[in-house]
């Protein structure tokens, strides 16, 4: 079992993903993790021997929460919505994107940093380098390691060179937007 700690900011991040949180979960984290994967399990809601094994805590207006990602488990989700609406009063559970909605004021949108790629060269390897690095200076290591992973997996050149465009706003250097720190354009 993996318990992540983050940030409600890091929750805002997680668009496209969908997950339930218990509120108000005082105590041993393991203990929670335990026992509502015991629980969804006699209740016919967790299927096939998966169980939560990945989870995040974090603390919002005093209370430690827990988010049990959807993520590697296989689930019936009918039934775990009418269990959250019955168990409301005792975890106040609610899904991940109402949470992020209601309380924390939506999903942060993702902000592509400019990268000089224009001009540079075209092998492959040189600009998803070139657009990792990018990423990485501007405090998104998760997406380069994300993006280099999509891009050795591309079926082709063209469809490598989307995937970058869909981390990094491609350009030729000559116009940078703040989200580029200034040491790196002068290394290149």
């Amino acid at each position: 079992m993996k318990i992540n700690k983050i940030t409600t900011n890091d929750l805002r991040k997680m668009n496209g993903k969908e997950g339930l949180i218990l509120q108000g979960c005082g105590g041993e984290v393991k203990d929670w993790v335990d026992g509502i994967n015991e629980m969804l399990k006699k209740d016919g809601i967790l299927l096939d021997n998966t169980k939560f094994k990945n989870v995040s805590i974090f603390e919002n207006e005093g209370l430690t929460c827990i988010l049990y990602p959807f993520d590697n488990v296989h689930l019936d989700v009918g039934k775990l919505a009418m269990w959250r609406l019955q168990s409301y009063t005792a975890f106040a559970g609610t899904w991940l994107t109402d949470y992020v909605d209601n309380k924390l004021g939506g999903f942060q949108e993702k902000i592509k940093p400019d990268c000089a790629l224009i001009g540079q060269d075209g092998n492959i390897f040189n600009l998803m380098g070139i657009a990792s690095h990018t990423l990485k200076r501007n405090g998104m290591a998760d997406e380069a390691k994300e993006m280099c992973s999509r891009i050795t997996d591309a079926k082709n050149y063209h469809e490598a060179l989307g995937i970058i465009g869909e981390y990094v706003n491609i350009t030729d250097g000559t116009e940078q937007s703040d989200d580029i720190s200034e040491n790196y354009l002068i290394s290149m």
